[in-house]
């Protein structure tokens, strides 16, 4: 158990932690203790460093919506908004707890009433707006890694489809993905209708766009990966008389999985980077458009929590990344990768 835990501390770049349970059993010490310092002390004084020349430099900056907070004003900010959710979250029991209150006692005078439950549609908090595009930009992953890999593999095996298909790739592959929010906009308006909240047409505007955004790193890794695979296993394959089923999943996938998972992981950062710029444009829920009210609140407490939600965003982006390196070595056979 202890090794499968070092080994996955190992995955996802959080070696200091293999040294400090190594240093606890006292295997190696010394060799512990210089990894500890080389892996977590310089990054801590590093950033000690980032956090005095932000807080000295804050306090010299006046802008329209009052001076650049430093490190605490920031703080202070988080705090405040964790204690405004855990308020909302109160108030959303005590909704539910009154709603169902009224129906008992309408069940006791008529066991016969109809009754009515209404949602609570109470203001998202920050951390309802981290969840929503937490969703957001999982469900466009998804949906382009579905459409990327299966096209990437049929281009990377047929110079027909591929010489197709390249045009189109090099066409679509430069334009903004803000450029095609518009589009999606009017085109999910015009032909998508539901009342779920879970898929209102924000959701799927913003999910499509990061689709679109999405495609190109994954489509363009695979078809590298699978046209890349080396002729002897392709004649192994002919040998065998393998079907064109057994050939993916036994030699294709395999061995073109590298570069599949690293135009995965390019694909989820670039997409959560354009999720924030495409809710922030389009005012869809979630985290740009928390940014954005803010920016247009205007009030004296607005800039650190822009400042706030600045750090979270890439909080989020470095554990997305961590968390495919980590399938990564998972699934492929290249176990000695380096962890960046």
């Amino acid at each position: 158990m202890a090794a499968r835990v070092m080994n996955l501390f190992e995955s996802i770049g959080f070696s200091w932690l293999v040294s400090i349970m190594k240093l606890f059993t006292l295997q190696n010490p010394k060799e512990q203790f210089e990894n500890l310092i080389r892996n977590l002390g310089v990054p801590l004084f590093a950033f000690a460093v980032f956090l005095g020349v932000w807080h000295m430099a804050a306090s010299q900056i006046e802008t329209s919506l009052g001076k650049v907070p430093g490190p605490a004003a920031v703080w202070e900010q988080s705090v405040g908004l964790w204690q405004e959710h855990k308020a909302e979250r109160v108030k959303e029991v005590a909704f539910y707890e009154r709603q169902d209150e009224r129906n008992a006692k309408k069940l006791a005078k008529n066991p016969n009433a109809v009754i009515k439950h209404r949602d609570y549609t109470g203001k998202p908090t920050y951390f309802d707006q981290i969840f929503t595009s937490l969703k957001t930009v999982f469900a466009g992953f998804l949906l382009a890694s579905l459409i990327a890999i299966p096209l990437g593999i049929l281009c990377g095996l047929s110079p027909i489809i591929y010489t197709a298909m390249n045009p189109l790739i090099q066409l679509f592959k430069p334009v903004s993905p803000l450029a095609w929010l518009p589009i999606v906009t009017l085109v999910v308006s015009a032909v998508y209708s539901s009342e779920d909240p879970a898929f209102s047409k924000s959701f799927v505007n913003s999910a499509i766009t990061v689709t679109l955004c999405c495609l190109w790193p994954t489509l363009i890794n695979t078809i590298v990966g699978v046209s890349s695979l080396s002729s002897d296993l392709v004649n192994v394959s002919k040998v065998l008389r393998l079907n064109w089923y057994t050939q993916i999943i036994k030699i294709v996938l395999p061995s073109s999985i590298p570069m599949i998972f690293t135009g995965l992981r390019l694909s989820l950062g670039v997409g959560w980077m354009v999720l924030i710029a495409a809710e922030m444009l389009a005012q869809n829920p979630g985290l740009g458009k928390f940014v954005w009210d803010e920016f247009q609140n205007g009030s004296s407490q607005s800039l650190g929590r822009i400042m706030v939600a600045v750090f979270t965003i890439g909080f989020i982006g470095f554990i997305l990344d961590r968390l495919m390196l980590s399938l990564q070595k998972s699934f492929s056979w290249d176990k000695d990768a380096i962890v960046r």
